[in-house]
């Protein structure tokens, strides 16, 4: 399985201060992914990628930097994150389960000013692929070009967008298509993949069929990341946020002279700086909060809200129990920052929560 990392920041950061410095960066996670128990895939060293919005006047598209190297062994990344800033970045480093190593199948994918990521898998993928494929408009469908799930899930989620009402073409202003449109989309995604996966027939059916559908989508101004499980007994692989009004380096003679420790400040109720990744930065336990299974998780003018996704797969029950063996087994934990389980510490409502950048804790 794969990391990720979203950045949303009111100012510009330097991409060196969330790839390569940090004591658990996602370069260091691509060779030492604590929260990663995969035997038969150690390392995510199947190529990387980074997106990221520039100055409005280079256009509305983000930039894309992906390669095949795995990122440890990259210069040309340490070169470009050293010189490089952004108030809205994606990274990605890949350990592949569908797709051949090529660039054209690195993440993040983009289209127009619209950027994706994934992390997990689609259940039953050889059974559903041609299925999918049928189902999109000719556009999207001639808009795939590499041969994972993944870049085949964003054809998806652009199709239901179209269908929607929205064209992933339109001109669209400095509030993107909002993030309301973004997550029903999102929605509707998931919804798609959980019915093709119910349309595979008994005779052919040969393998586990649960999904972990954990993805990120952004216009530039909104982001939505989805934390998924085509399970009612199931965790989601992992996914946490982390908010607060300063990412500052700390002062820390334990570490590695390359590394430096990083801890999120808050020295008000306000959120200029919004985190999620699969795998926490830091090890600084109140810093980072648990996305609960099956739920999205929406960052809109570095407001965020949760919002449970409520399908047959939902439970309304806040004492319910999911197991965390089918993660491990895909080479996913849901265990947080110091190894122990992080408990969801928000109730979940169908209005969603929001939080600015406190009132969650990591219990």
């Amino acid at each position: 399985m794969c990391r990720f990392l979203v950045y949303k920041g009111k100012d510009e950061i330097l991409l060196s201060k969330l790839i390569l410095d940090p004591t658990h960066s996602i370069l260091t996670q691509s060779y030492d992914s604590r929260l990663r128990l995969d035997t038969r895939r150690p390392h995510n060293g199947d190529g990387f990628g980074v997106g990221y919005y520039t100055s409005p006047d280079l256009g509305p598209e983000p930039c894309i930097f992906t390669s095949t190297i795995p990122a440890w062994n990259c210069i040309n990344l340490e070169r470009l994150a050293s010189k490089t800033t952004s108030n809205l970045i994606f990274a990605h480093v890949r350990a592949t389960t569908e797709g051949n190593l090529s660039d054209s199948n690195c993440h993040p994918f983009r289209h127009r000013g619209l950027m994706w990521m994934h992390n997990g898998g689609v259940g039953g993928w050889k059974h559903v692929k041609r299925r999918l494929a049928a189902s999109l408009g000719d556009e999207w469908f001639n808009f795939v070009q590499g041969s994972t799930d993944s870049e085949w899930c964003f054809a998806l989620f652009l199709d239901s967008m179209e269908r929607m009402g929205h064209s992933p073409n339109a001109e669209v202003g400095e509030n993107g298509f909002g993030h309301t449109v973004l997550r029903k989309a999102m929605l509707k995604t998931i919804e798609r993949i959980n019915t093709l996966i119910k349309g595979i027939t008994a005779d052919v059916k040969e393998e586990d069929t649960r999904s972990l559908l954990n993805f990120a989508v952004t216009d530039g101004t909104s982001v939505v990341c989805s934390r998924y499980v085509s399970s009612m007994t199931d965790e989601a692989a992992s996914l946490f946020f982390s908010s607060g009004t300063s990412w500052k380096e700390q002062s820390n003679v334990n570490i590695d002279a390359d590394k430096k420790d990083y801890k999120m400040e808050r020295r008000d109720k306000g959120a200029d700086i919004v985190l999620v990744a699969s795998e926490p930065l830091t090890f600084e336990r109140d810093n980072w909060v648990t996305v609960p299974t099956n739920s999205t998780v929406t960052i809109h003018k570095q407001t965020v809200m949760i919002h449970p996704i409520i399908d047959e797969y939902y439970s309304h029950d806040p004492a319910h129990k999911r197991s965390s063996q089918f993660a491990v087994n895909k080479g996913q934990t849901i265990t947080g920052p110091d190894k122990s389980t992080i408990t969801q510490s928000a109730s979940r409502s169908s209005s969603g929560i929001r939080t600015p950048a406190v009132g969650f804790a990591c219990g």
